[in-house]
């Protein structure tokens, strides 16, 4: 399991785009994780599933709230990773109005979820192997703080608690 002082897992997420913008066509675009986290301070936070209840009330939203702390905090970008596609994650992206303040990434096949260590069984529920709920501040590709959360919990991973760390 990914512990801090360790590196971000090799792996691509995608990122679905409504409009083109510095570079990036429409639809689909592959999101390398080293690259991306390269000489940039990132919260991280991962959650079960696009449209879940707890993701959709609380998770989401608290960080797209807390935007402009997580700037003033010298947060450059806040992601949010999900095993779900990067169409799925587009769609909840405009249904949560993250445009220009959370990237909302998709791990479609959960290679960086499984790189992680932090996978979630839910094949009793329906849903397969998802991510568990955390948060990360994460500093030029290495795992500055981690935050993971018990079992049906949301109680560290929520933006005020990763808030709170990025401006110590």
């Amino acid at each position: 399991m990914i512990q801090v002082g360790d590196t971000l897992p090799t792996a691509t997420l995608m990122e679905y785009m409504d409009v083109e913008g510095e570079g990036c066509s429409i639809g689909p675009n592959p999101v390398d994780v080293g690259k991306a986290a390269a000489g940039k301070t990132i919260a991280v936070f991962a959650l079960p599933g696009a449209f879940t209840p707890t993701c959709s009330a609380k998770h989401v939203p608290g960080y797209v709230e807390h935007f402009e702390a997580f700037q003033s905090a010298g947060v450059d970008e806040i992601w949010c990773v999900s095993v779900n596609d990067a169409f799925v994650m587009g769609a909840w992206a405009r249904e949560q109005k993250t445009a220009g303040k959370v990237r909302m990434l998709a791990d479609g096949s959960a290679a960086f979820t499984q790189a992680t260590g932090l996978t979630l069984d839910l094949t009793g529920r329906g849903m397969g192997l998802r991510s568990n709920r955390y948060s990360m501040l994460v500093k030029d590709g290495k795992v500055a703080t981690l935050n993971i959360e018990g079992p049906g919990k949301f109680e560290v991973s929520d933006a005020e608690t990763l808030l709170a760390q990025a401006t110590t």
